[in-house]
C-alpha cells in the first residue's frame, strides 16, 4: 500500500494522523525500533520510553534519529500526559498502572501488529501457539518459496512485523505471542491457527483461561480457522459461520496420519500426501506441526508438489531438539528453545533413547512443573537443575528421579558428562525462560552447543 493509503486507513481505524497525534513507544527493543521507524517514514510524531537505563537499540535509534526524544531510566508521568496514543511492546505487561492511567484517560492503545494490518492487502497468515509456531512459520514460508512466491516471514520470530512491509510481497507469515495478541484489534488473517495449549506466561496471565483468550485473538476476522483436534481448547473457539480446517492424530481430522501400505502418511481426508519417514523433524509433535504447514499452505493455494519439495529439505530450528554432538556414544541435544513444560514434554517424547540426563532450569514463570512427573520417570535417569527457579522444580517434581541443583549450564554439562552412559542422551530441555541467565533462548543454546563441543575437543 503507498503512504497515503496507509495514512487514511490509521486515520479511520485509530484517528491516528500527522495533524494532532503524539505516540509514545514504550520499550526500544526489536519491536520498538520497528515502530519507530515505520511512524517517522509516515511523517507521524512520537517519543520513545524505557525502563531501562540503556534499551537495547538505544544507540541505533539516536545515530538514526537524533531528533527524536527518548526518555529512559523509567517512565515519565509527563510524557503520558501528552500522548494521544501509546504503543506496548510485547515484553512490558499492559497492567503497568502508568500504562493503565493512560488509557483510562482515554490514550489509544495500539499494537505493532495493528500498525502491520492496516498497512497491507496482500494475504497474510497468523500462527501462534505455545509450543510449534516458529517451526510451522518457517516450514509454511519454505513451502511459499517452493512455490516461487514472494513470502516474507516474521513477527514474534526473527523480523518485526512492521520490517516485513515490502510490496513486492505476495504472501505474509506471521508467528504472533500472546503478549503481541493481547494487544491487537485490527488482525483479520486469511488464515490462522492456534497449534496447541500448554500452560505458559502464568506470571502474566491470572490463570490459563485468560492466557487462551488471548490466544484465541489470532481468530479475528473471517479468514480460515484451523484447529487441533487433539487440543482440549479447541472446542471452545470453533465459530459455526467460518470456515473450520482441523488437524491432528484423530481420524476426525481433516488433516491427519494415515496407515498406508508403505508405511504412516501425512494425509488429507484420507489421501495420503507424504511418507512419515520422510521428515527429517522428529517426534510426534513434528508431524503435527507438519500438518499444520501443510493445512495453511493449501490455503492460501500452495501446490502439494512444492509443498512436499519443502517438506522434504526442512531440518528443523537451531535450538529446537537441535543434535550438537556424539560423544563417547553419548549424544547432545538443544532444545533451548523449549522455554515452557509442553516444549519439554515434546522433546522428551520425541527422543528414542530411553535414558536421558535432563538439564532443566530458569525462570519457570508460575508454571507447574509437577506435569513432567510422568515423562521424568519414563525417561529421564537425572534430572540436573539450572536457574533461579531450581529449588522450586525440585519441590514440584518431588524427587521422582535423581535430582540435583547445580546452578549453572557449564557446571551442569560437566555434571552430565560424569553421569551420561553408552546409549544415553544429554538433553537441555529448560522448560522455564531464559533471561535469569542469559539474554534470550539463544544465548542459553549457544553457551551449551559451544560447552559440549569443549568437551569433545
Amino acid at each position: 500500500m503507498k503512504k497515503d493509503e496507509i495514512l487514511k486507513a490509521l486515520d479511520s481505524q485509530f484517528s491516528l494522523n500527522r495533524d494532532s497525534s503524539k505516540v509514545v513507544i514504550v520499550g526500544l527493543g526489536s519491536t520498538g525500533l520497528s515502530v519507530a521507524y515505520f511512524l517517522r517514514n509516515l511523517g507521524l510524531q512520537f517519543a520513545i520510553v524505557d525502563s531501562r537505563v540503556k534499551p537495547p537499540f538505544n544507540d541505533e535509534l539516536l545515530a538514526e534519529m537524533p531528533d527524536v526524544a527518548v526518555f529512559t531510566g523509567g517512565f515519565e508521568q509527563a510524557v503520558f500526559d501528552v500522548a494521544t496514543h501509546i504503543m506496548v511492546s510485547p515484553g512490558v505487561s499492559m497492567e503497568e498502572p502508568i500504562i493503565q492511567q493512560a488509557i483510562a484517560k482515554g490514550v489509544c492503545p495500539l499494537s505493532d501488529i495493528d500498525l502491520f494490518a492496516c498497512s497491507v492487502s496482500e494475504p497474510a497468515v497468523a500462527i501462534t501457539g505455545s509450543n510449534g509456531k516458529s517451526t510451522v512459520t518457517t516450514l509454511l514460508g519454505d513451502m511459499a518459496k517452493a512455490d516461487a512466491k514472494r513470502v516474507a516471514v516474521g513477527g514474534n520470530l526473527g523480523t518485526p512485523a512492521l520490517d516485513l512491509l515490502d510490496d513486492k510481497a505476495d504472501l505474509y507469515v506471521l508467528e504472533l505471542s500472546s503478549f503481541q495478541l493481547e494487544r491487537t484489534s485490527q488482525l483479520n488473517a486469511v488464515a490462522a491457527t492456534v497449534l496447541n495449549i500448554s500452560a505458559d506466561h502464568l506470571d502474566r496471565y491470572a490463570n490459563i483461561d485468560a492466557y487462551v483468550a488471548q490466544k484465541n485473538k489470532v481468530y479475528a476476522g473471517d479468514g480460515v480457522m484451523l484447529v487441533n483436534t487433539d487440543c482440549p481448547y479447541a472446542a471452545k473457539i470453533q465459530q459455526t459461520n467460518r470456515n473450520v480446517l482441523s488437524f491432528g492424530f484423530q481420524e476426525k481430522a481433516d488433516y491427519n496420519v494415515i496407515e498406508t501400505s508403505e508405511g504412516s502418511s501425512l494425509a488429507f481426508h484420507g489421501h495420503a500426501i507424504f511418507p512419515v519417514d520422510q521428515l527429517l523433524i522428529s517426534g510426534v509433535h513434528n508431524q503435527a506441526n507438519a500438518l499444520a504447514a501443510l493445512a495453511l499452505g493449501t490455503t492460501v493455494g500452495l501446490s502439494d508438489a512444492a509443498m512436499c519439495t519443502a517438506l522434504r529439505a526442512y531440518k528443523g530450528l537451531k535450538h529446537r531438539v537441535q543434535f550438537v554432538a556424539r560423544i563417547q556414544d553419548v549424544i547432545w541435544v538443544n532444545d533451548s528453545k523449549a522455554t515452557n513444560v509442553g516444549a519439554c514434554v515434546a522433546a522428551l517424547q520425541g527422543l528414542k533413547n530411553a535414558s536421558v540426563v535432563l538439564i532443566a532450569g530458569g525462570d519457570a514463570k508460575a508454571a507447574d512443573m509437577s506435569d513432567l512427573i510422568p515423562l521424568l520417570k519414563e525417561k529421564v535417569k537425572t534430572l540436573l537443575l539450572i536457574g533461579k527457579d531450581g529449588k522450586l522444580i525440585k519441590q514440584a517434581v518431588n524427587d521422582c528421579i535423581p535430582v540435583l541443583e547445580v546452578g549453572t549450564l557449564k557446571k551442569a554439562v560437566t555434571k552430565a558428562q560424569e553421569i551420561a552412559q553408552a546409549g544415553d542422551a544429554v538433553l537441555l530441555s529448560p522448560a522455564c525462560a531464559s533471561m535469569d541467565q542469559f539474554a534470550n533462548y539463544k544465548d542459553r543454546g549457544e553457551q551449551f552447543v559451544a560447552a559440549v563441543k569443549a568437551l569433545k575437543q
